[in-house]
């Protein structure tokens, strides 16, 4: 009986240091404690989602999608995922117990021996677990980095969809105010005709332009619901669900030059922060599969079951022996190990290669962003103070001109037509400003501070 509790006594021993030996793997056998594997809050905490009615703006629809948004949150536990990789590849390999049973007990000086107690645990070569911890964690920086991305990108998404639907509310306010215009120039050609001024060509006229303003107008009305459904699609909403027109958004001005956003972007775009953290990781397996050229040690600390001896009065009759065993694996497949630190080589290479790639795709992205941008711009000052005002002052011009029999009917409508197509660009070059900027936050991976001027009174 004590010798069972000799052994069982053994054991524990052993089970107790192997788990103190997996709760610090990196103290062992690095001497470090590895990166802290701080975990982030998971999405499915209860939020309060903002409220989409007619008062929401644009803040609140990024709110709701950051919430809601599937593809946002599968990268979040895609990066959830890689940082639980840290702990993992830390720990030890699990320890391993054997027992032997004698078939046929083995008859010795000191007594019989029935069976064997043996633990054994494996210790990876010196440093191993450290680089591997390493090499995890910056995998997982960079799935932070790759959520980073998803995140910018559904932003834009969010940004682009809600200034296209914007645009589309005015451009159905305008399509409707020159119709109502329209319909009020054919009650003159009514009026004009029954007096005698004008002939009925006039009020043909009218109509056929009332016409292909009906039409524009069932166009865009029909639009509504493929633009509404698509930044449903961004909030993780039904298709189905039709949003209410957007807030006019204030008509903010962004002050910065193409060297400062292509500076941004090197230090803040997460596509790139992304290759630099997969080439580190590289850089720590190119050390890793160094190790392999080392052999891994396994400790065994073991106990034999002996009976007591048969003859009388022997000398430590009946006592157990205890066997302490070291053994290593023999790295002896070179080539192997070799392959292996070449493939860590040339990935490392590879992603400084693709870090320059993505870099000058990304300047040139910038720069015709850019250029659309400040395109944006000038047409907003074009058509907001000079081509507009001249065409709505020519409408009401050639009106009042037609009233008094001066001018003719065509001279009306060709000045509608002019205003009409000066409104609409202004509008779709205040949504495309509103885009282009979108866009360039998203490439340079960060907002870009904006000064409020005069909100968008059309």
């Amino acid at each position: 009986m004590k010798k069972s509790y000799r052994n069982l006594f053994l054991i524990s021993a052993f089970l107790v240091f192997a788990g103190y030996a997996d709760c610090e793997p990196s103290k062992i056998m690095a001497g470090n404690d590895p990166a802290p594997t701080k975990t982030p809050l998971s999405p499915d905490t209860p939020e309060e989602l903002p409220q989409i009615d007619e008062n929401t703006d644009l803040s609140d629809y990024l709110a709701y999608a950051a919430l809601k948004n599937p593809g946002l949150r599968a990268a979040f536990f895609g990066w959830k995922a890689a940082l639980e990789k840290v702990p993992e590849v830390t720990a030890l390999p699990d320890p391993r117990f054997t027992y032997s049973y004698f078939i046929q007990s083995v008859e010795t000086r000191v007594g019989p021996q029935h069976q064997r107690f043996a633990l054994s645990q494996t210790f990876p070569w010196f440093g191993k677990l450290k680089l591997m911890s390493n090499a995890a964690w910056e995998n997982a920086q960079a799935e932070r980095q790759r959520y980073e991305v998803v995140k910018l990108e559904l932003f834009f998404r969010v940004k682009e969809a809600y200034y296209e639907y914007y645009y589309l509310a005015q451009a159905i306010a305008i399509a409707r105010e020159n119709l109502n215009l329209v319909s009020y120039l054919e009650n003159v050609a009514r009026t004009q005709y029954a007096a005698g001024v004008t002939s009925h060509a006039d009020i043909i006229r009218a109509q056929v332009e009332l016409g292909k303003l009906e039409d524009r107008l069932s166009t865009l009305n029909d639009l509504r619901e493929p633009i509404s459904a698509r930044l449903n699609a961004a909030l993780n909403r039904p298709a189905s669900d039709l949003l209410p027109w957007p807030r006019r958004p204030a008509e903010e001005k962004a002050v910065f030059s193409q060297d400062e956003l292509l500076a941004w972007m090197k230090e803040n775009n997460p596509e790139l922060k992304t290759v630099d953290f997969m080439t580190e990781r590289e850089r720590w397996n190119i050390d890793l599969a160094g190790k392999n050229y080392y052999p891994d040690m396994t400790f065994e600390l073991g106990a034999i079951d002996t009976g007591r001896a048969v003859m009388p009065d022997v000398e430590d009759s009946g006592r157990d022996p205890y066997i302490g065993t070291l053994s290593i694996n023999i790295p002896i497949w070179r080539n192997k190990y070799r392959a292996i630190e070449h493939q860590a080589r040339y990935r490392y290479r590879a992603f400084l290669e693709e870090r320059r790639d993505r870099e000058n795709r990304l300047a040139a992205d910038i720069k015709l962003t850019l250029y659309k941008y400040h395109d944006a711009e000038r047409k907003i000052d074009l058509y907001k103070y000079t081509l507009t005002p001249k065409a709505e002052q020519s409408l009401g011009v050639n009106t009042e001109s037609y009233i008094a029999g001066k001018s003719s009917f065509l001279d009306i409508i060709d000045a509608e037509r002019i205003l009409l197509e000066f409104q609409l660009a202004y509008e779709r070059a205040f949504a495309d400003r509103a885009q282009r900027l979108a866009e360039l936050e998203m490439l340079v991976g960060k907002e870009i501070p904006k000064t409020a001027g005069e909100r968008n009174t059309r």
